[in-house]
């Protein structure tokens, strides 16, 4: 072999283990990881290693528009806008190896709107902007990726959630099952004037719970169920000739035959029915019982509300409560969202808050004053998780200052009774006093709406505190008319008082995410919670804090944050794709701090919010801080709009 030979075999060499190493180095990461061997091949095989010094720009907005696709071989990049307040520029996120930018610019064939910079010496790989499209077009999962960037990342923490379930206990458990391959079928149907004993042996002999009533063409008039069959026994009704139509249940509850078995549970016990008819079209096409989800071990979600509704003493929600916990760890370990367990947690502690109210009354006596139990904070969100306090207060209605304070001294002796059972019920009490049985929390109509006046109009630190807690309000028991017209008086006042739209956006700037200018993580350096971050504070509540400031700012009356966020996009006030990259973000840190008090209630630690990244997987660990800086970025955007 001649010299030059040789010479081109050791270059041949060289290059197939370049190869073969760069995608050793991609098959570590997504979504380089979910993709085809020989899409991957084709990816590195265009791609070019380039080398970057520290501080020297990689790209910047003044190029023109965006012609390569860098993924970070080593080193890391700076993200450096123009500061929003000051002169300079400030790094608004980091890029570190593994990881590939500017995937928004890129799909958007435009300019990238923020300078990248090498944080140090960086290697990356360029793939042109020619093969990036072709890429996009042969990889499902690259485009994929390139469409949807963190969701998409989020899905795949989501789907292994779901074949770890799957492998666990089968697909049957699946809360995403739709309710058409659950229901019966061919349900058992009669016509409106079907005598009720013949309905009745018809239900006997098919062995269900329920008939639905239907017309000629299967729309569904009406239900007929054991429940309604005792209530006539109770009611003493003996004439079983009767046509059924005068004793059915009108206007059945239905969904269509994609809603999932959450749906279904949800259904069940926010309107305490065991029957849900599948409509397709307008046509009856099944039946979903509560019998259904639980042969195929769904949650036992129903069943736990109305053992809570008929609880007659508080020990016995004492014991519910350790059955909600198994409830929202067994949802935990099978993928469900931490949406879909928010709202679990939220309607049975409502259920439980309801129950407390309706036993302390019958013990102690009714107080012969119409009233509603009010709750704030994450609790007014519907945001609750397993660890929680209380945050509540009472509404009543009143002619004058004398007349509030008559009523308040027959209502407070029944306010401090239920703060107790709340907390004897695993509601801890509020360290602030921020109860009804305090006596300035127990108020009129009047003086709900001059207090939170007082926090638009004087808005001390103090006040400013209370409109983040006091602002994030519902009604759990009583009638909730005097809530609604406190909320529209205080939207109205908030809509034109930009001043104290401002302080509330720089209060919603204090508790800034913990991502780091040097490092991926910013970590607390000392005392209880050394190298750990703050989930809730530093994740979750720049969210909450932003959604309600623009919410409130734009009279958008919903509590619940990701509600809010929807609904300001719907205005456009929020960019959709904004509103989506924050909905994501959001749901991510929930679940992971969800997932944090799961493990903790396992090893019997007290719960806590407080996260030591280093513990999280690669993936997770990414997805973390890209969600932090969507947390970023909103925080950006609410610093720009109010010139801070």
């Amino acid at each position: 072999m001649s010299k030059a030979d040789a010479f081109a075999e050791a270059g041949k060499t060289a290059v197939l283990q370049n190869v073969h190493g760069t995608m050793e180095f991609l098959r570590k990461h997504p979504p380089f990881n979910q993709m085809e061997q020989v899409h991957l091949a084709y990816l590195v095989e265009n791609c070019q290693l380039r080398f970057y010094a520290e501080g020297e720009c990689i790209l910047s907005p003044d190029d023109g528009t965006v012609e390569h696709f860098y993924i970070i071989k080593q080193g890391r990049v700076h993200g450096q806008r123009p500061h929003t307040a000051k002169r300079g520029t400030e790094t608004t996120f980091e890029v570190i190896v593994g990881e590939c930018f500017p995937m928004a610019a890129l799909m958007g064939e435009r300019a990238t709107r923020t300078a990248h910079l090498a944080a140090e010496d960086t290697f990356c790989l360029l793939l042109n902007k020619p093969a990036f499209v072709k890429l996009v077009s042969i990889s499902d999962e690259f485009r994929e990726f390139a469409m949807r960037g963190v969701s998409s990342l989020l899905d795949q923490v989501n789907q292994q959630a779901q074949l770890r379930a799957v492998e666990s206990l089968g697909e049957n458990y699946s809360l995403e099952t739709r309710i058409g391959e659950l229901a019966i079928h061919e349900p058992v149907c009669c016509a409106p004037d079907m005598p009720l004993n013949q309905a009745v042996s018809l239900m006997h002999s098919r062995n269900v719970g329920s008939v639905v009533i239907v017309d000629g063409q299967m729309h569904a008039q009406g239900i007929f169920t054991l429940r309604d069959l005792r209530r006539l026994v109770g009611e003493g009704i003996a004439d079983l000739s009767l046509p059924i139509a005068q004793v059915m249940t009108p206007s059945p509850f239905g969904l269509p035959p994609d809603a999932t078995a959450f749906d279904a549970a949800i259904a069940m016990t926010e309107r305490r029915i065991a029957h849900i008819c599948v409509i397709n079209k307008g046509r009856l096409c099944g039946v979903l019982s509560e019998r259904d989800l639980f042969s195929l071990q769904r949650v036992d979600l129903v069943h736990l509300a109305q053992t809570i509704l008929h609880a007659d003493r508080i020990e016995t929600l004492v014991s519910i409560r350790d059955r909600i916990r198994q409830l929202v760890d067994n949802m935990l370990a099978h993928g469900a969202s931490s949406t879909q367990i928010t709202h679990i947690i939220t309607l049975l502690n409502d259920h439980t808050v309801r129950r407390v109210i309706e036993l302390a009354i019958a013990d102690v006596g009714d107080p012969g004053v119409p009233f509603s139990w009010l709750c704030f904070g994450s609790e007014g969100r519907s945001e609750q998780t397993l660890h929680t306090d209380q945050d509540n207060g009472i509404l009543f209605e009143a002619q004058d200052t004398a007349e509030a304070a008559h009523i308040r001294g027959r209502l407070l002796p029944l306010a401090e009774r239920i703060n107790r059972d709340l907390d004897t019920c695993g509601f801890t009490l509020c360290k602030g006093n921020i109860m009804a049985g305090n006596p300035q929390l127990c108020l009129s109509r009047q003086e709900w709406r001059r207090r939170f006046s007082s926090f638009v109009r004087e808005s001390t630190p103090e006040n400013l505190l209370g409109s983040t807690i006091y602002f994030d309000l519902r009604v759990v028991w009583g009638p909730p008319e005097g809530c609604d017209h406190l909320r529209e008086q205080f939207l109205e006042d908030i809509r034109d008082n930009r001043i104290f739209q401002r302080m509330m956006a720089e209060n919603a700037l204090r508790h800034r995410p913990p991502v780091g200018r040097f490092r991926d993580f910013v970590v607390t350096r000392k005392g209880e919670g050394k190298a750990t971050l703050d989930l809730k504070v530093q994740g979750l509540t720049p969210f909450v804090d932003g959604a309600r400031l623009l919410a409130l700012s734009h009279g958008v009356g919903a509590c619940n944050t990701l509600e809010r966020l929807r609904q300001l996009v719907e205005q456009e006030v929020i960019d959709k794709q904004d509103g989506a990259a924050y909905e994501e973000a959001y749901h991510f840190i929930q679940q992971t701090r969800m997932q944090q008090h799961q493990q903790q209630a396992r090893a019997g630690q007290p719960y806590s919010n407080r996260l030591d990244p280093d513990t999280l997987n690669h993936l997770d660990r990414r997805i973390l801080r890209e969600s932090f800086r969507q947390a970023q970025r909103l925080q950006s955007s609410l610093a720009m709009r109010y010139q801070l």
